[in-house]
């Protein structure tokens, strides 16, 4: 196995539908590979908000390590039922999502994340993890998108997987 061959695919997930057919399509590649899978998790804290009467328990429920062991089960949960035979790596970090990938993907054959596909304006408002790694991952971007409804065809154009031939600047 050269040095290439021994880096793992690093994959994106958030618990989502679409992270964990990415997950899926990261398993099978890392198969026909022979490598193995890091499985990140990127959670920031800090961001929410509460508003008016707060209960003792609510108050309780929502200390960073109880966000911590709530996000380490999500990651724990989406790779479970996952058969990699190179083994998958779970990996969660406090950071935001898009650059914790980057970051990985700096020591990664290759980074595999899902996109919604919400949309320019989804994207401007709320920013893309999708889109950030496309643009500043250093190995090649395999994006997943979500899947269509089965049966519905109007739209195959975007529909599937989709690769980049590594870092677009």
């Amino acid at each position: 196995m050269d040095d290439f061959d021994s880096r793992p695919i690093v994959v994106g997930v958030d618990g989502s539908a679409v992270s964990r057919a990415a997950l899926r399509w990261a398993v099978d590649e890392a198969r026909r590979r022979g490598c193995a899978i890091d499985a990140i998790l990127a959670w920031q804290g800090g961001y929410g908000m509460m508003i008016g009467a707060v209960t003792p328990d609510l108050l309780a429920e929502s200390t960073p390590e109880r966000e911590h062991d709530r996000w380490r089960r999500v990651l724990d949960d989406a790779v479970a039922d996952m058969d990699a035979g190179g083994g998958i790596r779970t990996v969660l970090v406090t950071q935001d999502a898009g650059p914790a990938l980057v970051e990985a993907s700096k020591d990664a054959a290759l980074l595999v994340v899902g996109t919604r596909g919400g949309g320019p304006v989804r994207s401007a408002l709320l920013g893309s993890v999708s889109a950030h790694c496309v643009r500043h991952a250093a190995c090649p971007v395999v994006v997943v998108r979500e899947p269509l409804p089965r049966g519905d065809t109007s739209s195959m154009v975007g529909s599937g997987t989709f690769a980049t031939p590594g870092p677009l600047l």
